[in-house]
């Protein structure tokens, strides 16, 4: 874990997230802890007594919501060991642990092989409290607390409720606090909305009340770890027909523009195709949050910084694309286009620099366009300045989907402008 330049003082006690448990509701949790208490042992700890058990996977959650438990039992979600289990429960106080201490989480690590998914270099999950069993589980991307609302996890196939969760609000802004805090930052009332990175990429969002009026919260964002190769990623049907179309692409250094919807797989399907470089180039990607992982052997990574509690020291995506030119790049990637950096990637891939890509959230091929102006708009682009740099600059555009769980690439498509002036997306016949 990073060190947390966060006063300890700033950070909620160690048992301030220990209203939050898996237990069918705040009876049978209080009922728990007073079998806790007539055994010897301490709440939450010691044995199956101390915490309620889960509800029935082989039935729906209320409203017809399908329950983690219920996709452990259809295989979809492996069931958490019992290591990980013991690595998040915070460790017994011998009344000289502080505050800060517990926060960059002292209670045990994972053993390797533990998580399969595990990102690397972050092997401590007891800072997440009372999320860290969702978190570890094998094939948890994201993890969402919406407050009073409940708590909904994505193995891959759509978020899904667990009905087991319970959590007081006090507990749940506490730890929301101390999440924060590890990132660096501070969330309260007059900064309500924040944003951090933990090590590994690992992202996490916090929003308060009375912005969010379902009570505080939380997103967290696990990046997969698995490097999945081009030949893993037609075996599972994703490319299709676009194989061949792809492969030359890359051979023949063409600039590639991967469009798609949040999660539809295009950090995998570029990870997958930077892959196929030769080794003798040097690929220099550019991210807001570290997700390439590239199976290369000269790849070199740079990443956006935040600003500091001062609100000093930013580092964004369009200087970093002017820093990395002057690394000759053989391959230029940004992972992903969403600002004025896009005026930058244009004009390097516009001055000789090909064989680069990078990636652009879109809704369809069609919708591409607009949201290349968009963000030209940002940089102080015109519609018609991005129409000529974006011919120029892409050769083509790859875009892909995700249709119940199932990510694809749904069609390709090339930049150009029709009789009045304005950028077209047209698509090409596979």
């Amino acid at each position: 874990m990073p060190s947390d330049p966060v006063p300890s003082a700033a950070l909620p006690p160690p048992d301030a997230h220990a209203e939050c448990r898996r237990g069918r509701s705040g009876e049978e949790v209080a009922e728990g802890r007073a079998g806790s208490a007539r055994s010897g042992q301490e709440p939450g700890r010691g044995g199956s007594s101390a915490r309620a058990t889960a509800v029935d996977g082989s039935r729906p959650g209320p409203g017809g919501v399908p329950t983690v438990d219920a996709l452990q039992v259809a295989g979809v979600v492996s069931p958490v060991r019992s290591r990980t289990e013991a690595a998040w429960e915070p460790a017994a106080s011998d009344g000289r642990s502080s505050e800060h201490d517990d926060a960059r989480g002292r209670a045990g690590t994972l053993g390797p092989g533990e998580r399969d998914a595990e990102p690397a270099g972050f092997a401590e999950w007891s800072a997440f409290g009372s999320l860290a069993p969702y978190l570890a589980a094998e094939g948890v991307t994201d993890v969402f607390v919406n407050g009073s609302s409940g708590l909904w996890i994505d193995a891959g196939t759509g978020a899904v409720r667990d009905p087991s969760w319970v959590c007081d609000e006090r507990a749940l802004r506490a730890l929301a606090v101390r999440l924060v805090a590890l990132g660096g930052r501070h969330v309260d009332e007059a900064n309500p909305c924040v944003d951090v990175r933990l090590a590994a990429g690992i992202r996490v969002h916090v929003v308060l009340p009375p912005v969010s009026t379902a009570g505080t919260l939380v997103s967290v964002r696990v990046p997969r770890a698995r490097r999945f190769s081009l030949d893993e990623l037609d075996a599972s049907g994703m490319l299709g027909v676009y194989r061949g179309r792809l492969v030359s692409a890359v051979e023949g250094r063409a600039n590639l523009l991967i469009t798609g919807s949040a999660g539809s797989g295009k950090t995998t399907l570029l990870s997958a195709l930077l892959a196929e470089a030769p080794e003798h180039e040097r690929l220099v990607c550019i991210e807001d949050v570290a997700e390439l992982h590239v199976r290369h052997p000269h790849v070199v990574a740079l990443e956006a910084r935040q600003a500091n509690l001062e609100g000093a020291g930013a580092i964004g995506l369009d200087r970093l694309v002017r820093e990395a030119l002057r690394m000759r790049p053989d391959r230029l990637i940004v992972g992903e286009c969403r600002g004025a950096e896009v005026r930058d990637l244009m004009a390097a891939l516009n001055t000789g620099h090909d064989g680069g890509a990078g990636t652009l959230h879109a809704n369809s091929l069609d919708d591409v366009p607009a949201r290349l102006e968009a963000l030209g708009a940002l940089a102080g682009m015109d519609a018609a300045a991005v129409a000529r740099q974006a011919v120029s600059a892409f050769d083509l555009i790859v875009h892909v989907e995700r249709v119940a769980g199932v990510r694809s690439v749904a069609c390709c498509g090339r930049f150009q402008v029709d009789a009045g002036g304005h950028l077209i997306a047209k698509e090409l016949r596979s």
